[in-house]
């Protein structure tokens, strides 16, 4: 497992065309790989995410996605995501095509690729209206029973990209607090790239939490802070009024695209695109410090 910059990881491993899932639930979102993946132009990407919030809002509105997989998605909190409406209805800066689950067979299909199957079995779609919009949903008829169950196709991200708090010198990575389909996605993934806070000697793992074994993990990079806006557990809170201010800036697109081209385009690295928004707003931007 290589210690890699956040730069060169994304240079090696994330290629056009490629599916690609970043998670993270309300915490530990990898938001600063996902500004590497549009500062290295990345394009025609099949996104995958059980909660595409303003990560996605900002790849979709940069125009490096063809293709979203997803079941909720929305600023937390506060409202629509407006370059994801507005690329669905309008097909601005492209159109998108959108398949749409539920939390529930969005974990299943993480799982069933995780295990290596083609599709996983589920009973939360009974009776919903999902299976008249997203035609992967299908039914097997289980050979003990008789019972009709739906089923989902496999989810297999060719990469995956989680941020965590902790990798040691070999490459275990330690993930604690809220989780939500990081492991799984994992799992799933040919490609692991994990974004950390710190590498450690001692992971110094404790309640709710779990370990990506070095074996799976592709390659780590060292990018304090990298979850900002959202928090990384027992490192910096999240910024809710980020969330909030992202509602007007999504909303115009000449706003959106001057705030990226400025913030992100424009930044040569996360710890630049910390700083330029220190500038901006100086005591809300990750603690004030980058941390």
């Amino acid at each position: 497992m290589p210690l890699l910059s956040l730069k060169d990881a994304v240079a090696r491993h994330v290629r056009d065309g490629q599916t690609l899932a970043l998670e993270g639930f309300t915490h530990l979102i990898p938001f600063a790989a996902a500004h590497e993946v549009l500062r290295q132009g990345r394009r025609d990407l099949h996104l995958v995410r059980m909660t595409p919030d303003l990560v996605y809002d900002q790849m979709i509105g940069a125009g490096c996605a063809r293709a979203l997989t997803f079941s909720w998605g929305g600023n937390p909190g506060v409202g629509s995501l407006h370059r994801l409406r507005d690329a669905v209805e309008n097909g601005w800066p492209r159109s998108l095509a959108i398949t749409e689950h539920s939390h529930a067979g969005m974990a299943t299909a993480y799982t069933a690729g995780a295990s290596r199957l083609p599709f996983g079995l589920l009973r939360g779609y009974a009776g919903t209206d999902l299976p008249a919009v997203n035609g992967q949903i299908r039914s097997v008829t289980c050979p003990y029973t008789g019972e009709s169950i739906a089923t989902v196709p496999a989810l297999r991200p060719d990469v995956t990209i989680l941020h965590a708090q902790r990798a040691d010198r070999r490459g275990n990575v330690l993930l604690r607090g809220i989780v939500g389909a990081q492991r799984e996605a994992a799992l799933a993934a040919t490609t692991l790239l994990v974004t950390v806070e710190e590498v450690a000697d001692d992971l110094q793992s404790d309640l709710n939490a779990f370990v990506l074994p070095h074996f799976v993990v592709t390659a780590v990079s060292q990018v304090p802070g990298g979850a900002w806006p959202s928090y990384a557990h027992g490192y910096y809170a999240r910024d809710n009024a980020f969330y909030q201010e992202w509602d007007e800036i999504a909303r115009d697109r000449a706003t959106f695209t001057a705030w990226m081209d400025r913030h992100v385009l424009g930044t040569t690295d996360h710890a630049a695109f910390l700083r330029s928004l220190q500038a901006a707003r100086p005591a809300e931007v990750a603690g004030g410090d980058g941390r």
